[in-house]
Protein backbone atom coordinates (compact mmCIF):
# COMPACT_ATOMS: atom_id res chain seq x y z
CA UNK A 1 0.00 0.00 0.00
CA UNK A 2 1.48 3.42 -0.93
CA UNK A 3 0.27 6.70 0.30
CA UNK A 4 1.07 9.28 -2.54
CA UNK A 5 0.65 13.07 -1.81
CA UNK A 6 0.05 16.15 -4.71
CA UNK A 7 1.20 19.14 -4.28
CA UNK A 8 -0.97 22.63 -4.84
CA UNK A 9 0.78 22.81 -8.96
CA UNK A 10 -1.06 19.33 -9.31
CA UNK A 11 -4.23 20.47 -8.55
CA UNK A 12 -4.52 23.21 -9.91
CA UNK A 13 -7.23 22.88 -12.76
CA UNK A 14 -9.19 20.48 -14.10
CA UNK A 15 -6.69 19.65 -16.53
CA UNK A 16 -4.28 18.70 -13.38
CA UNK A 17 -6.96 16.92 -11.63
CA UNK A 18 -7.48 14.63 -15.18
CA UNK A 19 -3.76 13.76 -14.54
CA UNK A 20 -4.32 13.08 -11.04
CA UNK A 21 -6.71 10.53 -12.01
CA UNK A 22 -4.51 8.90 -14.86
CA UNK A 23 -1.86 8.37 -12.09
CA UNK A 24 -4.24 6.77 -9.69
CA UNK A 25 -5.56 4.30 -12.14
CA UNK A 26 -1.70 3.23 -13.17
CA UNK A 27 -0.76 1.74 -9.67
CA UNK A 28 -3.73 0.23 -7.55
CA UNK A 29 -1.41 0.26 -4.98
CA UNK A 30 -1.82 3.83 -4.53
CA UNK A 31 -4.34 3.62 -1.97
CA UNK A 32 -4.18 7.18 0.13
CA UNK A 33 -4.26 10.35 -1.29
CA UNK A 34 -3.01 13.85 0.47
CA UNK A 35 -3.98 16.75 -1.31
CA UNK A 36 -2.64 20.55 -0.85
CA UNK A 37 -5.05 23.29 -2.06
CA UNK A 38 -5.40 24.51 -5.79
CA UNK A 39 -2.05 26.52 -6.46
CA UNK A 40 -1.47 29.15 -9.27
CA UNK A 41 -3.02 28.16 -12.45
CA UNK A 42 -0.40 31.02 -14.12
CA UNK A 43 2.11 33.50 -13.20
CA UNK A 44 -0.50 36.22 -12.14
CA UNK A 45 -2.80 33.84 -10.71
CA UNK A 46 -3.21 33.67 -6.62
CA UNK A 47 -2.82 29.96 -4.84
CA UNK A 48 -6.03 29.86 -3.35
CA UNK A 49 -4.35 29.17 0.32
CA UNK A 50 -3.58 33.01 -0.05
CA UNK A 51 -7.06 34.02 -1.13
CA UNK A 52 -8.14 32.28 1.81
CA UNK A 53 -5.55 34.21 4.59
CA UNK A 54 -7.19 37.69 2.54
CA UNK A 55 -11.15 36.29 3.14
CA UNK A 56 -10.13 35.88 7.06
CA UNK A 57 -8.80 39.36 7.13
CA UNK A 58 -11.23 41.31 4.66
CA UNK A 59 -14.49 42.54 5.93
CA UNK A 60 -17.81 43.51 4.26
CA UNK A 61 -17.85 43.44 0.45
CA UNK A 62 -14.40 42.79 -0.46
CA UNK A 63 -14.49 39.53 1.50
CA UNK A 64 -17.91 38.64 -0.20
CA UNK A 65 -15.77 39.42 -3.43
CA UNK A 66 -13.33 37.45 -2.43
CA UNK A 67 -15.27 34.17 -0.76
CA UNK A 68 -16.71 34.03 -4.42
CA UNK A 69 -13.60 33.96 -6.05
CA UNK A 70 -12.47 30.85 -3.77
CA UNK A 71 -15.95 29.11 -4.89
CA UNK A 72 -15.09 30.04 -8.31
CA UNK A 73 -11.92 28.20 -8.27
CA UNK A 74 -13.23 25.43 -7.67
CA UNK A 75 -16.57 25.51 -9.35
CA UNK A 76 -14.62 25.64 -12.56
CA UNK A 77 -13.28 22.10 -11.15
CA UNK A 78 -16.17 20.69 -10.64
CA UNK A 79 -18.15 21.74 -14.08
CA UNK A 80 -15.44 20.46 -16.00
CA UNK A 81 -16.32 17.15 -14.19
CA UNK A 82 -19.88 17.23 -14.42
CA UNK A 83 -20.51 17.62 -10.73
CA UNK A 84 -23.85 18.34 -9.79
CA UNK A 85 -25.14 21.95 -8.23
CA UNK A 86 -26.54 19.69 -5.67
CA UNK A 87 -23.14 17.84 -5.00
CA UNK A 88 -20.83 21.14 -5.12
CA UNK A 89 -23.34 23.16 -2.66
CA UNK A 90 -21.88 21.70 0.85
CA UNK A 91 -18.43 22.71 -0.68
CA UNK A 92 -19.54 26.65 -1.72
CA UNK A 93 -21.98 26.60 2.15
CA UNK A 94 -18.41 25.89 3.86
CA UNK A 95 -17.01 28.50 2.75
CA UNK A 96 -19.68 31.27 2.82
CA UNK A 97 -19.82 30.12 6.72
CA UNK A 98 -16.49 30.73 7.46
CA UNK A 99 -17.21 34.48 8.54
CA UNK A 100 -19.70 33.87 10.80
CA UNK A 101 -18.83 30.65 12.21
CA UNK A 102 -16.87 31.19 15.77
CA UNK A 103 -13.28 30.27 17.22
CA UNK A 104 -12.00 30.09 20.11
CA UNK A 105 -9.51 33.37 19.52
CA UNK A 106 -7.79 34.53 16.15
CA UNK A 107 -4.90 32.29 15.31
CA UNK A 108 -7.36 29.53 15.58
CA UNK A 109 -9.81 31.35 12.96
CA UNK A 110 -6.98 32.15 11.12
CA UNK A 111 -5.93 28.40 10.80
CA UNK A 112 -9.30 27.38 10.21
CA UNK A 113 -9.62 29.71 7.43
CA UNK A 114 -6.32 28.24 5.67
CA UNK A 115 -6.66 24.99 6.46
CA UNK A 116 -10.17 24.96 4.22
CA UNK A 117 -8.29 25.14 1.05
CA UNK A 118 -6.77 21.32 1.58
CA UNK A 119 -10.14 20.09 2.96
CA UNK A 120 -12.48 21.13 0.08
CA UNK A 121 -9.70 20.25 -2.47
CA UNK A 122 -9.65 16.77 -0.98
CA UNK A 123 -13.90 16.78 -1.09
CA UNK A 124 -13.87 17.78 -4.45
CA UNK A 125 -11.63 15.30 -5.86
CA UNK A 126 -13.46 12.38 -4.03
CA UNK A 127 -16.17 13.49 -6.05
CA UNK A 128 -14.50 13.59 -9.15
CA UNK A 129 -12.92 10.06 -8.82
CA UNK A 130 -16.03 8.21 -7.96
CA UNK A 131 -17.70 10.22 -11.26
CA UNK A 132 -14.62 9.20 -13.06
CA UNK A 133 -15.25 5.07 -11.85
CA UNK A 134 -12.48 5.14 -8.97
CA UNK A 135 -14.51 4.52 -5.73
CA UNK A 136 -13.27 7.15 -3.28
CA UNK A 137 -13.82 8.59 -0.15
CA UNK A 138 -12.98 11.83 1.63
CA UNK A 139 -11.51 11.22 4.96
CA UNK A 140 -11.01 13.72 7.38
CA UNK A 141 -7.83 14.32 9.84
CA UNK A 142 -10.34 14.14 12.67
CA UNK A 143 -11.58 10.44 11.67
CA UNK A 144 -8.24 9.29 11.57
CA UNK A 145 -7.27 10.45 14.76
CA UNK A 146 -4.46 13.40 13.79
CA UNK A 147 -3.61 14.87 16.87
CA UNK A 148 -1.64 17.78 17.55
CA UNK A 149 -0.21 20.14 19.93
CA UNK A 150 -1.86 23.59 20.75
CA UNK A 151 -0.32 26.18 18.52
CA UNK A 152 -2.79 26.84 15.84
CA UNK A 153 -0.69 27.96 13.00
CA UNK A 154 2.76 25.69 13.97
CA UNK A 155 1.01 22.52 15.69
CA UNK A 156 3.26 19.17 15.63
CA UNK A 157 1.99 15.77 15.50
CA UNK A 158 1.44 14.22 19.24
CA UNK A 159 2.77 10.27 19.73
CA UNK A 160 -0.66 9.32 20.12
CA UNK A 161 -1.69 9.76 16.46
CA UNK A 162 0.41 7.10 15.61
CA UNK A 163 -2.04 4.47 17.92
CA UNK A 164 -4.91 5.92 15.93
CA UNK A 165 -3.61 5.26 12.89
CA UNK A 166 -2.85 1.91 13.58
CA UNK A 167 -6.52 1.02 13.85
CA UNK A 168 -7.49 2.99 10.68
CA UNK A 169 -4.90 0.87 8.88
CA UNK A 170 -6.94 -2.24 9.30
CA UNK A 171 -10.04 -0.70 8.16
CA UNK A 172 -8.22 0.86 5.36
CA UNK A 173 -6.75 -2.65 4.19
CA UNK A 174 -10.60 -4.30 4.80
CA UNK A 175 -12.45 -1.52 2.67
CA UNK A 176 -11.84 -1.09 -1.08
CA UNK A 177 -11.69 2.51 -1.72
CA UNK A 178 -9.10 5.07 -2.38
CA UNK A 179 -8.97 7.48 1.34
CA UNK A 180 -8.52 11.37 0.26
CA UNK A 181 -6.91 13.26 3.31
CA UNK A 182 -6.45 17.10 3.42
CA UNK A 183 -3.18 18.05 3.87
CA UNK A 184 -1.81 20.92 6.00
CA UNK A 185 -3.76 20.25 9.59
CA UNK A 186 -4.96 18.21 12.21
CA UNK A 187 -6.90 18.59 15.32
CA UNK A 188 -6.07 19.27 19.19
CA UNK A 189 -7.33 16.75 21.82
CA UNK A 190 -10.03 19.26 22.58
CA UNK A 191 -11.32 19.10 18.69
CA UNK A 192 -9.60 22.50 17.58
CA UNK A 193 -8.13 22.83 14.17
CA UNK A 194 -4.66 23.82 14.10
CA UNK A 195 -2.34 23.57 10.78
CA UNK A 196 0.98 22.33 10.49
CA UNK A 197 3.90 25.27 9.66
CA UNK A 198 3.11 26.63 5.63
CA UNK A 199 4.12 23.53 3.38
CA UNK A 200 2.48 20.97 6.02
CA UNK A 201 0.59 19.00 3.57
CA UNK A 202 3.96 17.58 3.26
CA UNK A 203 3.91 16.98 6.56
CA UNK A 204 0.84 15.18 6.46
CA UNK A 205 1.84 12.45 3.83
CA UNK A 206 4.70 11.43 5.71
CA UNK A 207 2.30 10.97 9.20
CA UNK A 208 0.48 8.61 7.09
CA UNK A 209 3.01 6.99 5.50
CA UNK A 210 3.98 6.13 8.83
CA UNK A 211 1.19 5.24 10.64
CA UNK A 212 -0.83 3.26 7.76
CA UNK A 213 2.81 1.60 6.74
CA UNK A 214 3.44 2.46 3.72
CA UNK A 215 5.40 0.16 1.57
CA UNK A 216 6.47 3.86 -0.20
CA UNK A 217 5.57 7.77 0.26
CA UNK A 218 4.78 8.96 -3.29
CA UNK A 219 5.37 13.00 -3.41
CA UNK A 220 4.41 14.13 -6.62
CA UNK A 221 5.26 18.08 -7.24
CA UNK A 222 6.12 19.84 -10.90
CA UNK A 223 9.61 18.41 -11.19
CA UNK A 224 10.87 15.21 -13.02
CA UNK A 225 13.41 14.70 -9.91
CA UNK A 226 15.79 16.25 -7.15
CA UNK A 227 18.38 17.67 -8.95
CA UNK A 228 22.59 17.40 -7.92
CA UNK A 229 22.47 20.97 -7.80
CA UNK A 230 20.17 24.14 -8.28
CA UNK A 231 18.87 24.13 -11.96
CA UNK A 232 19.31 27.99 -11.65
CA UNK A 233 22.91 27.70 -10.27
CA UNK A 234 23.74 25.15 -12.66
CA UNK A 235 22.60 24.45 -16.16
CA UNK A 236 21.39 20.79 -16.92
CA UNK A 237 22.51 19.23 -13.17
CA UNK A 238 22.35 16.03 -12.93
CA UNK A 239 19.26 14.14 -11.64
CA UNK A 240 19.74 12.28 -8.30
CA UNK A 241 18.00 8.56 -8.97
CA UNK A 242 18.52 7.99 -5.44
CA UNK A 243 19.54 9.13 -1.80
CA UNK A 244 19.57 8.41 1.51
CA UNK A 245 17.23 10.32 4.29
CA UNK A 246 20.11 11.89 6.04
CA UNK A 247 21.59 13.35 2.46
CA UNK A 248 18.16 14.77 1.65
CA UNK A 249 18.31 16.72 5.21
CA UNK A 250 21.55 17.99 4.76
CA UNK A 251 20.99 19.36 1.77
CA UNK A 252 17.65 20.96 2.83
CA UNK A 253 19.33 23.26 4.90
CA UNK A 254 21.03 24.42 2.25
CA UNK A 255 18.15 25.55 0.11
CA UNK A 256 16.89 22.33 -1.66
CA UNK A 257 12.92 23.25 -1.45
CA UNK A 258 11.34 20.15 -3.03
CA UNK A 259 10.25 18.83 0.25
CA UNK A 260 9.32 20.92 3.35
CA UNK A 261 12.40 20.44 5.51
CA UNK A 262 10.33 18.84 8.20
CA UNK A 263 8.13 16.63 6.06
CA UNK A 264 10.94 13.74 5.92
CA UNK A 265 11.25 13.25 9.81
CA UNK A 266 7.93 10.74 10.19
CA UNK A 267 9.56 9.01 6.82
CA UNK A 268 12.26 8.80 8.91
CA UNK A 269 11.29 7.33 11.67
CA UNK A 270 9.30 4.63 9.86
CA UNK A 271 11.74 3.96 7.89
CA UNK A 272 9.32 4.38 4.45
CA UNK A 273 11.01 5.26 1.44
CA UNK A 274 9.75 8.36 -0.64
CA UNK A 275 9.75 8.56 -4.55
CA UNK A 276 9.67 12.58 -5.69
CA UNK A 277 7.91 12.47 -9.21
CA UNK A 278 6.49 14.83 -11.06
CA UNK A 279 2.28 14.82 -12.23
CA UNK A 280 3.44 15.85 -15.64
CA UNK A 281 5.72 13.15 -16.26
CA UNK A 282 4.89 9.92 -14.17
CA UNK A 283 6.52 7.81 -15.88
CA UNK A 284 9.97 9.46 -15.04
CA UNK A 285 11.50 7.59 -12.21
CA UNK A 286 12.22 10.32 -10.20
CA UNK A 287 14.17 10.54 -7.02
CA UNK A 288 14.29 7.73 -4.44
CA UNK A 289 15.01 8.61 -0.84
CA UNK A 290 16.04 5.75 1.48
CA UNK A 291 17.61 4.44 4.54
CA UNK A 292 21.36 5.02 4.35
CA UNK A 293 21.69 1.35 4.47
CA UNK A 294 19.92 1.10 1.04
CA UNK A 295 21.41 4.19 -1.04
CA UNK A 296 24.30 2.51 -2.67
CA UNK A 297 26.25 5.51 -3.32
CA UNK A 298 27.46 5.47 -7.66
CA UNK A 299 29.43 8.96 -7.05
CA UNK A 300 31.32 10.84 -4.56
CA UNK A 301 28.94 13.63 -3.54
CA UNK A 302 25.30 13.36 -4.42
CA UNK A 303 24.57 17.27 -4.35
CA UNK A 304 25.82 20.63 -3.34
CA UNK A 305 23.39 23.73 -2.68
CA UNK A 306 23.85 26.99 -1.07
CA UNK A 307 21.53 29.16 0.97
CA UNK A 308 22.30 33.10 1.20
CA UNK A 309 19.59 33.62 4.00
CA UNK A 310 22.48 33.54 6.91
CA UNK A 311 24.59 36.77 8.77
CA UNK A 312 27.56 36.30 11.18
CA UNK A 313 28.90 37.48 14.43
CA UNK A 314 32.61 37.82 14.59
CA UNK A 315 34.11 38.48 18.37
CA UNK A 316 37.58 38.98 18.50
CA UNK A 317 38.87 38.57 22.31
CA UNK A 318 42.55 38.04 23.22
CA UNK A 319 42.22 34.93 25.56
CA UNK A 320 38.65 34.24 25.29
CA UNK A 321 39.23 30.16 25.24
CA UNK A 322 40.58 30.58 29.46
CA UNK A 323 37.31 33.00 30.51
CA UNK A 324 34.98 30.61 31.81
CA UNK A 325 31.72 31.31 31.10
CA UNK A 326 32.51 34.10 28.18
CA UNK A 327 30.02 31.81 26.07
CA UNK A 328 27.25 31.34 28.50
CA UNK A 329 26.96 34.90 28.70
CA UNK A 330 26.52 34.98 24.93
CA UNK A 331 23.88 32.84 24.81
CA UNK A 332 21.66 34.43 27.80
CA UNK A 333 21.87 37.88 25.58
CA UNK A 334 20.70 35.05 22.71
CA UNK A 335 17.49 34.00 24.91
CA UNK A 336 16.57 37.61 26.09
CA UNK A 337 16.40 38.39 21.98
CA UNK A 338 14.67 35.13 21.34
CA UNK A 339 17.32 34.32 18.60
CA UNK A 340 18.85 31.21 18.05
CA UNK A 341 21.86 30.49 16.35
CA UNK A 342 22.88 28.04 13.36
CA UNK A 343 26.77 27.28 13.84
CA UNK A 344 29.32 28.59 16.22
CA UNK A 345 33.24 27.98 15.02
CA UNK A 346 35.63 29.18 17.20
CA UNK A 347 39.52 29.86 17.93
CA UNK A 348 41.74 30.45 20.33
CA UNK A 349 41.04 34.09 20.41
CA UNK A 350 38.16 34.46 17.89
CA UNK A 351 34.38 33.27 18.21
CA UNK A 352 31.71 33.57 15.03
CA UNK A 353 28.31 32.69 15.47
CA UNK A 354 26.50 31.91 12.38
CA UNK A 355 22.18 33.49 12.18
CA UNK A 356 19.26 33.00 10.35
CA UNK A 357 18.98 36.62 9.07
CA UNK A 358 15.49 35.97 8.76
CA UNK A 359 15.67 35.81 12.84
CA UNK A 360 16.53 39.16 13.93
CA UNK A 361 14.45 42.33 12.60
CA UNK A 362 16.84 45.25 11.16
CA UNK A 363 15.25 47.32 14.13
CA UNK A 364 16.47 44.72 16.70
CA UNK A 365 19.83 44.33 15.73
CA UNK A 366 21.69 47.68 16.95
CA UNK A 367 20.26 46.82 20.04
CA UNK A 368 21.72 43.15 20.15
CA UNK A 369 25.10 44.16 19.04
CA UNK A 370 25.47 47.10 21.50
CA UNK A 371 24.29 44.62 24.43
CA UNK A 372 26.83 41.84 23.36
CA UNK A 373 29.62 44.60 23.27
CA UNK A 374 28.58 46.36 26.74
CA UNK A 375 28.49 42.40 28.43
CA UNK A 376 31.47 40.93 26.45
CA UNK A 377 34.08 43.48 26.19
CA UNK A 378 35.23 42.53 23.06
CA UNK A 379 38.24 43.80 21.10
CA UNK A 380 36.60 43.85 18.02
CA UNK A 381 32.94 42.99 16.91
CA UNK A 382 31.81 42.77 13.71
CA UNK A 383 28.46 41.97 11.58
CA UNK A 384 28.87 40.19 8.62
CA UNK A 385 25.80 40.08 6.55
CA UNK A 386 26.68 38.83 2.92
CA UNK A 387 27.42 35.48 4.59
CA UNK A 388 26.11 32.67 2.76
CA UNK A 389 26.10 28.77 3.12
CA UNK A 390 26.89 25.54 1.11
CA UNK A 391 26.54 22.10 2.07
CA UNK A 392 28.39 19.65 0.22
CA UNK A 393 26.97 16.31 0.63
CA UNK A 394 26.99 12.79 -0.33
CA UNK A 395 27.61 9.18 1.51
CA UNK A 396 30.41 8.29 -1.03
CA UNK A 397 32.20 10.29 1.12
CA UNK A 398 32.27 8.84 3.98
CA UNK A 399 35.61 6.94 3.98
CA UNK A 400 37.42 8.87 1.43
CA UNK A 401 40.35 10.66 2.28
CA UNK A 402 40.96 14.17 0.44
CA UNK A 403 37.59 15.14 -0.25
CA UNK A 404 37.93 18.93 1.47
CA UNK A 405 41.53 18.99 -0.41
CA UNK A 406 39.11 18.64 -3.78
CA UNK A 407 36.55 20.82 -2.36
CA UNK A 408 38.83 23.59 -1.97
CA UNK A 409 41.28 23.86 -4.58
CA UNK A 410 38.82 25.34 -7.38
CA UNK A 411 37.71 27.80 -5.10
CA UNK A 412 41.25 28.85 -4.29
CA UNK A 413 41.72 29.44 -7.55
CA UNK A 414 39.42 31.33 -8.73
CA UNK A 415 39.92 33.43 -5.32
CA UNK A 416 36.95 32.61 -3.37
CA UNK A 417 37.46 32.91 0.35
CA UNK A 418 36.50 30.23 2.79
CA UNK A 419 34.94 32.11 5.86
CA UNK A 420 34.11 28.87 7.57
CA UNK A 421 34.64 25.14 7.10
CA UNK A 422 32.96 22.39 9.24
CA UNK A 423 32.97 18.73 8.53
CA UNK A 424 30.15 16.74 10.73
CA UNK A 425 30.98 13.33 12.30
CA UNK A 426 29.17 11.47 10.10
CA UNK A 427 31.73 12.54 7.35
CA UNK A 428 28.83 12.77 4.43
CA UNK A 429 28.67 16.05 4.71
CA UNK A 430 30.70 19.42 4.28
CA UNK A 431 29.82 22.97 5.34
CA UNK A 432 31.21 25.97 3.82
CA UNK A 433 30.71 29.18 4.85
CA UNK A 434 31.58 32.05 2.00
CA UNK A 435 30.45 35.50 0.75
CA UNK A 436 26.85 36.07 -0.49
CA UNK A 437 28.06 37.34 -3.58
CA UNK A 438 30.65 34.63 -4.60
CA UNK A 439 28.09 31.69 -3.45
CA UNK A 440 26.67 30.57 -7.00
CA UNK A 441 30.30 30.74 -8.73
CA UNK A 442 31.05 28.54 -5.87
CA UNK A 443 28.54 25.93 -6.10
CA UNK A 444 29.44 26.11 -10.04
CA UNK A 445 33.03 25.03 -9.48
CA UNK A 446 32.49 22.73 -6.96
CA UNK A 447 29.71 20.76 -9.11
CA UNK A 448 31.54 20.87 -12.14
CA UNK A 449 34.91 19.17 -10.50
CA UNK A 450 32.70 16.33 -9.20
CA UNK A 451 30.48 16.20 -11.93
CA UNK A 452 32.54 16.96 -15.19
CA UNK A 453 30.67 19.39 -16.37
CA UNK A 454 32.67 22.59 -18.08
CA UNK A 455 31.67 25.97 -16.38
CA UNK A 456 33.65 29.22 -17.66
CA UNK A 457 34.57 31.73 -15.14
CA UNK A 458 36.59 34.04 -14.87
CA UNK A 459 39.66 33.96 -12.22
CA UNK A 460 38.93 36.38 -9.32
CA UNK A 461 40.73 38.86 -7.90
CA UNK A 462 40.97 38.57 -4.22
CA UNK A 463 37.77 39.86 -3.23
CA UNK A 464 37.66 42.99 -0.80
CA UNK A 465 36.16 42.37 2.74
CA UNK A 466 33.21 44.36 3.91
CA UNK A 467 31.80 44.36 7.04
CA UNK A 468 29.30 46.69 9.10
CA UNK A 469 30.30 47.04 12.42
Amino acid sequence: MKVIKFGGSSLADATHFNDVIQILQMDRQRRVVVVSAPGKRNENDEKVTDLLIDYARAHGKTQRSIGQQIIDRYQEIATAFDISAAQFKPLADQILALPTTSFRGPAFRMAAFKAHGEKLNAQLLALVLNTQGLAARYVDPHELGLIATQEPNNATILAQTYTHLAVARQELLAEDKLWVVPGFFAYTTSGHLVTFSRGGSDITGAILARGLHATEYENFTDVDSIYAANPNVVANPAPITKMSYVEMRELSYAGFSVFHDEAIIPAIEGQVPICVKNTNHPSVPGTLIVPTNQSQPKRLITGVASSKRFAALYLHRYLLNREVGFTLKLLKILFRYHISYEHMPSGIDDLTIIFDRNQIPADVLPHLLADIKETLQPDRLQWIDDYAILMVVGEGMRNQVGVIDRILHPLATHHIGVQMINQGASRISIMIGVREAQADDAVRLIYNDFFNQPVSLPLRQPAQEVTHG
